[in-house]
């Protein structure tokens, strides 16, 4: 598409592919603040067209019937059309339709976590090749602006570490779960009765959705490309409201916590819950709220915390995003170039991360067992920190046992409970929970 020349004031044209809960957001923002956009992009944005799957369903916004189409040429081929906003979800046909908007040499907005975290490192380095932004602040936290920090504003820092709580439905569970003491099936069915989580919820409590999040937020803050299959991950299912009693007792909350570093020339990237001390800043994100904890040698630690979902919130990034791209195309190209990615530090194995336990067994109630317990873990090189004994139940004869361990590398602590769970004296692996902080 020809480029328009730096300072000229025309309407910038708007392709909008999708008009659901974040679509009809977008739109709604488009209309009822055009005036002030308008100034803040230099100059007038207007919607050309809107692809929709059928033009008869009812919709809570209502763009002039004429905007609306199921072909998706009326939005990619349309000439007037200068950015395409991507908001249809899923990897396909979103990524073709990208690929083709990029190829065609007009900028593209997206809130698509799933194409990003997939395919990103090419979509970026088309950008590159066309001289067109992607902008894609929407895909990771809704309204909160850590994208174009990681992008822009913390250039000048070596970072070290991202921490988030990305994924509302698991936060909104499992501070059910911490508040009220409900073990995860009811709290999960408060949940989806309240439309906080889907009738099928498995990609967010699996932790799917988060380990999709921390790929685009550790290839952006690393500069190396780190896809979803990199990522390590596992689900919230396995707590149980005794849990949550007894890291509440031991001075913890537990979070299902997004995880990269970067450490002697690799990268750690994981999704799990874990135990946060409860005066740790991201212990404090409660219900559907989101957060993100950026580390650098320059800033130290950062917080970005706010509402990770919902229409407004991620109307709020996209619509951003279109004023970013419309100055841009006023300016004559990208204001700043699309990063570069490399593959020069891996993503290394689970299986050799370091970190500290909390581990549930239920146990023999007699002498003698802690001692075995004990053996087990120290031919593991795990060393206990600490060791309470809760409930004991009389006709069982059996008790329950809480062991704090010391940092112990993953592979070896797997290796542990196999050995635990094949000891007469123990008659169950309750639980397992990961320590940060």
């Amino acid at each position: 598409m020809a480029r328009q020349r730096p300072g000229r004031a025309k309407s910038i044209g708007l392709g909008i592919l999708g008009l659901g809960v974040v679509g009809g957001g977008v739109y709604r923002a488009l209309s009822q603040k055009a005036a002030v956009l308008a100034e803040r992009a230099g100059g007038p944005l207007t919607v050309e067209a809107i692809l929709v799957r059928d033009l008869k369903k009812g919709r809570a916004v209502q763009p002039p019937p004429r905007l609306l189409t199921t072909d998706p040429k009326d939005v990619l081929g349309n000439p007037r059309v200068d950015v395409v906003v991507e908001l249809l979800g899923g990897e396909q046909p979103a990524l073709e339709y990208i690929q083709e908007a990029l190829r065609s040499g007009r900028h593209v907005v997206t809130a698509n976590k799933d194409v990003l975290a997939k395919h990103g490192a090419q979509l970026l380095a088309l950008g590159r090749e066309r001289d067109v932004g992607l902008q894609f602040e929407a895909s990771v936290g809704g309204g909160i602006p850590i994208i174009g920090s990681l992008l822009h504003d913390l250039l000048a820092n070596n970072l070290t570490a991202v921490y988030g709580i990305i994924n509302g439905t698991t936060n909104y569970i499992l501070t059910k779960m911490a508040r009220e003491g409900l073990d995860f099936a009811p709290a999960l069915k408060q949940a989806q009765d309240l439309g906080y989580a889907e009738a099928d919820p498995s990609h967010d409590i699996q932790g799917t959705d988060a380990a999709y999040k921390l790929a685009i937020l550790a290839t952006l803050a690393f500069h190396t490309q780190v896809r979803p299959e990199d990522v390590y991950r596992e689900g919230i299912e396995r707590l149980a409201s005794r849990d949550f009693r007894y890291a509440q007792e031991l001075g913890y909350a537990i979070k299902l916590l997004a995880i990269a570093k970067a450490e002697e020339g690799a990268i750690q990237a994981r999704v799990h819950p874990v135990f946060l001390p409860q005066d740790y800043p991201l212990a404090k994100v409660d219900g559907v709220f989101n957060a993100v904890q950026v580390e650098g040698d320059l800033v130290g630690p950062l917080l970005f915390q706010g509402q990770g979902a919902g229409a407004l919130p991620t109307a709020s990034a996209v619509v951003a995003d279109i004023i970013h791209a419309a100055k841009d195309i006023r300016q004559g190209g990208p204001a700043t170039p699309l990063p570069l990615l490399n593959d020069s530090r891996p993503v290394r194995p689970m299986a050799e991360v370091r970190t500290r336990y909390y581990l549930r067994l239920s146990v023999s109630d007699q002498p003698g067992v802690l001692a075995q317990i004990a053996q087990v873990l120290g031919e593991q090189q795990i060393s206990i920190a600490s060791v309470i004994q809760k409930e004991v139940y009389e006709e069982a004869q059996t008790a329950e046992l809480v062991i704090m361990t010391h940092k112990a590398r993953e592979d070896a602590f797997q290796e542990a409970l196999r050995r635990l769970a094949l000891l007469s004296v123990v008659s169950e692996v309750g639980n397992y929970v990961r320590v940060e902080g």
